[in-house]
């Protein structure tokens, strides 16, 4: 018997979730998800990305501003009676009258291995401090920030070059696989929730646009891991330089994006933006640099 769900998400690395539920047949009764934002030049209204999913599966999309003492997404809810509410990237923490209300409680789908990386920017994070595995855990949801049992985990690699969009891509889809695994097992039965260890963690902080300024009196891996997990910039031919992607280099073969760091060793810019310009590789960048 499918369950009857409330979604909870808004940016793009909540729509395989809300995807996959739909796919497995379901029972999502409403999406709950950030109000439209101003974006671009023009500063048009656009729908979050989990609304344009539930609008595509004629599901009912609500978008409060806020949850926390809203008296009328409390009675939404109780009318909906949801089996379970889902949340993923919502962006908005859920009050204890909310958490309280579903039969099976709220389920969480987290962007690591917790307890590591509690917070808003896990995949971020797990990168800048170079971590070399990572994962997704699913959790029962309760009023502390992602402290709530553990359900299901799974762990993947994090190659030496990825960058955190490439990561979240990854970690977005191997999301909605262990949600379905952990809606099988509440529906099964077979649960088995388990207590974080408070003493293991660790907090994802949110990432600021000054972290991005680049020290080349750092490390290369220093440099390269804040390179491919928030971007970094630097001032090159007297523009600002931003780059997406590098890697590490032990030789040091002068190379017009090759920067020699703290350690000896050289960081080399594989993608990048210059001031007012496209976002490119870097062969393409010093072509242009060539003709010019």
């Amino acid at each position: 018997m499918p369950l009857s769900i409330v979604f909870m998400g808004t940016p793009d690395f909540s729509v395989p979730c809300l995807n996959a539920l739909i796919q497995a047949g379901e029972n999502v009764t409403a999406v709950f998800t950030q109000p439209d934002k101003p974006k671009g030049r023009g500063m048009k209204l656009l729908p979050p990305p989990v609304k344009i999913a539930a609008t595509g599966a004629e599901i009912p999309v609500f978008q409060p501003q806020k949850l926390r003492g809203n008296d009328e997404v409390f009675e939404t809810l109780k009318d909906l009676n949801p089996d379970l509410i889902i949340v993923v990237a919502y962006g908005q923490i859920l009050p204890k009258n909310i958490l309280e209300l579903p039969k099976h409680g709220c389920v969480n789908i987290h962007a690591s291995l917790l307890p590591k990386y509690r917070g808003a920017a896990p995949i971020q994070r797990c990168i800048l401090e170079g971590e070399t595995e990572t994962g997704i855990t699913s959790m029962l949801m309760e009023e502390g920030l992602d402290t709530g049992d553990m359900l299901i985990k799974s762990k993947i690699s994090i190659g030496e070059n990825e960058t955190a969009a490439e990561l979240h891509d990854r970690l977005s889809a191997l999301g909605a696989d262990v949600l379905l695994r952990t809606v099988a097992a509440i529906k099964d039965g077979s649960l088995t929730p388990e207590k974080q260890d408070g003493n293991a963690a660790t907090y994802a902080h949110m990432i600021t646009k000054e972290m991005s300024k680049i020290d080349f009196g750092r490390t290369a891996l220093e440099v390269h891991n804040q390179i491919r997990s928030i971007t970094g910039y630097t001032v090159f031919n007297g523009k600002r330089l931003k780059a997406y992607s590098s890697k590490v280099s032990d030789k040091n073969n002068g190379g017009a994006l090759e920067f020699v760091c703290g350690d000896g060793k050289s960081v080399v810019f594989l993608e990048v933006q210059a001031e007012g310009g496209k976002r490119m590789s870097a062969a393409d960048f010093i072509r242009g640099m060539k003709n010019n």
